[in-house]
């Protein structure tokens, strides 16, 4: 599920984005707890013995004094994995599969009209979805972790503010292509983003996230 009204579907299907961060479910309990390890294979390390795992640190944390593990917050995708974009069916006609595209007449047929998918993306098959990403990377951190470069993969569109023919002509950042708010910096815009995807003062609060890494599956 990517945000229609911030154009951040768009935004995939053009190859602009290609992360997201979804709010970890828990939070770290205490200062008392530093980060658990899970249980990792041979492959999830390397040469030098290092954990290269995209999924470190993701699973709990372990009292400092005692040792004692407690279960956090495991992430809903894998790397490897690929997950359909809901699109709403109306937006997707064409690529849809003829039995339930079209009747022998020519019309569309009455499994999509009557279907609360035709416009709500929140009712489609996920195996009807035509279009799809591939997750690359996973990684947890603080919200206000991120990074300027992250925050323009988070569909933060960069762009220019000012006047062409004088020296006034400097990079402005915005939510997304038909934003008019120009914002100075690139976690300007993505605090804007964050707080109109996932609800007023979400950036302020800076939860742990997990930040998923995609590309567009042609």
């Amino acid at each position: 599920m990517f945000n229609d009204e911030l154009s951040l579907t768009k935004s995939v299907l053009d190859g602009n984005k290609r992360q997201t961060r979804r709010i970890c479910k828990y939070d770290r309990p205490s200062d008392e707890w530093g980060i658990g390890f899970p249980i990792f294979e041979a492959n999830d390390f390397n040469d030098e013995g290092e954990c290269t795992s995209p999924l470190n640190y993701a699973f709990g944390w372990r009292n400092k004094s005692t040792g004692e593990e407690i279960k956090w917050n495991i992430p809903k995708y894998k790397v490897g994995e690929v997950v359909a974009i809901a699109q709403r069916y109306k937006d997707v006609l064409d690529f849809l599969p003829e039995a339930f595209r079209r009747k022998s007449d020519g019309y569309i047929s009455s499994i999509i009209p009557t279907s609360a998918g035709l416009n709500n993306k929140m009712f489609v098959r996920a195996g009807l979805m035509p279009h799809k990403i591939k997750i690359t990377d996973i990684k947890i951190e603080r919200l206000q972790d991120i990074s300027d470069e992250d925050c323009l993969k988070e569909g933060v569109v960069k762009g220019k503010v000012g006047n062409a023919h004088t020296d006034n002509w400097m990079d402005a950042y915005y939510t997304h292509r038909s934003s008019i708010d120009p914002c100075c910096t690139p976690r300007e815009a993505f605090a804007l983003l964050i707080d109109k995807v996932s609800g007023k003062g979400t950036w302020q609060r800076n939860p742990y996230v997990f930040a998923y890494e995609f590309e567009l599956v042609k």
